[in-house]
């Protein structure tokens, strides 16, 4: 399965490369936030990760209610966490 969970957004490391650091479950990655270069991210906006990449931007209600969700299905929720341990852009 397949899952987007929220993170956010805590650093722009590289605005020329659309990259920029998050925070999920307490971990910290640099993902790709290109595909959202027109929806003028800025530290602390939360952003839908997938892999890697920031799927959408959302605001601090969606994302904490779509947190309690993913978190209710347990073995779904801790494999999208381990995939975003190891996605890692730069």
């Amino acid at each position: 399965m397949c899952l987007g969970i929220p993170g956010q957004v805590v650093d722009i490391v590289d605005a020329e490369q659309s990259l920029a650091t998050v925070a999920v479950n307490g971990v910290r990655r640099t993902i790709s936030v290109r595909l959202l270069a027109d929806d003028n991210l800025q530290v602390g906006d939360w952003v839908l990760v997938h892999v890697g990449f920031a799927m959408a931007k959302i605001d601090e209600h969606e994302a904490t209610l779509t947190l309690d969700q993913v978190q209710k299905m347990g073995a779904d929720y801790t494999a999208e966490i381990e995939a975003f341990n190891s996605s890692e852009i730069a």
